[in-house]
């Protein structure tokens, strides 16, 4: 089911009362979620995103704009009338409830014609179940599961519903980092085979990177870029993105062009034609690094880590912004590699310019434009 947002707008009042300006927790958000999509709504703490599926669920009510499933406007429907799938950083499981009975609990709320005879319930339960791999526990109660296998009964009850939108919430916040990696692998198993539009929020851009077909990255309710996940890391529209993604996290330098070369102190490291002369910030990615004897980035060697294929180069500079940065090279190029002195040549597909104020991408100007 593709969802569409309009003009989407909530706000709180503050709970400093002595403050009467209000908090906008979504500011304007309008953007589409096409038919059978896992979209991962990524940011910080407090960006948004929690309040963005609450309204999307029916859970929060719009200040202003509009909700859509499809051709039809559900903004007045309550959650219950919306055919949505509610997947929560607690699980909520009932304690005294088996698997199964926590399982079917949203089946024995369908009233009138949606009504369900008892072996029907069971048998969408078997088969809920059957979809995330727990048919064996039906007779257990959550305090016999382990992390894992509580939130797969989560997102079974979710689904037997059988509805149109799965929203998780942080669904994996609880979970250790090897039972994160596989649970997330299974969410997107679950996507894939039922077909069903779903929304992933999370603050962990590995988490939305690695299994989401587009992700929305949001900071103070507003919507900063939506595209798939490599084309967010390869193009941020400004610092703020490219600062987000990616670990290690972007390198970031205080330079300045100046006709076409871009200078990191006194070191010239790269052309950059088409860009204006002037003040810069500049973000390298660690893989945009290529040690090189007469590279013209001066760096001075701090310490290298071997991590198998790849080693990291922890190195400062004069213009970095912070203590020390981080290259990742592979294993060979770093090979004899000792404290004192490194040089690099830059990856200009790696390397991004942004304004110094307002944190915007620097794109270069085509000669048609000069």
């Amino acid at each position: 089911m593709k969802i569409v947002l309009e003009h989407l707008t909530k706000r709180f009042p503050n709970r400093n009362k002595k403050i009467k300006t209000e908090v906008i927790a979504a500011n304007d958000l309008t953007f589409e979620i096409p038919d059978g999509a896992l979209i991962g709504l990524l940011g910080p703490s407090g960006c948004g995103k929690s309040t963005t599926l609450n309204l999307i669920s029916g859970l929060e009510v719009p200040t202003e704009g509009r909700v859509y499933f499809g051709e039809d406007d559900v903004t007045d429907l309550p959650p219950e009338k919306r055919g949505v799938g509610l997947v929560f950083q607690n699980y909520a499981l009932y304690p005294h409830m088996t698997v199964l009975e926590n399982i079917m609990f949203p089946l024995g709320n369908f009233k009138g014609d949606e009504r369900l005879p008892k072996e029907e319930m069971k048998r969408r339960a078997y088969e809920a179940a059957k979809l995330v791999q727990i048919e064996e526990l039906m007779e257990r109660r959550p305090s016999e599961l382990s992390g894992g296998q509580q939130q797969r009964v989560a997102i079974a009850r979710a689904l037997v519903k059988r509805p149109g939108v799965l929203l998780l919430d942080e669904p994996l916040s609880n979970l250790d980092a090897r039972l994160r990696l596989a649970t997330r692998e299974e969410i997107r198993r679950i996507q894939r085979e039922t077909g069903i539009t779903t929304i992933f929020v999370t603050h962990d851009q590995e988490e939305a990177m690695s299994i989401s077909d587009l992700i929305v990255v949001m900071k103070d309710g507003v919507i900063h870029q939506i595209s798939k996940p490599q084309a967010v890391y390869d193009d941020p529209v400004n610092l703020f993105v490219a600062t987000f993604l990616g670990t290690p996290k972007i390198n970031v330098f205080s330079g300045s062009v100046k006709d076409g070369r871009l200078f990191l102190g006194s070191d010239a490291v790269l052309g950059v034609p088409g860009v204006p002369d002037g003040e810069v910030t500049v973000g390298i990615r660690p893989e945009g690094f290529l040690p090189s004897p007469d590279g013209p980035m001066v760096c001075g060697l701090s310490r290298v880590e071997v991590m198998g294929r790849d080693t990291s180069i922890v190195f400062t500079h004069p213009a970095f912004d912070g203590e020390a940065g981080r290259a990742i090279v592979d294993a060979e190029d770093a090979a004899g590699l000792e404290p004192g002195e490194v040089r690099f040549a830059l990856r200009p597909s790696k390397t991004h310019l942004f304004d110094p104020v307002t944190g915007d991408r620097i794109r270069p100007r085509d000669a048609s434009e000069a």
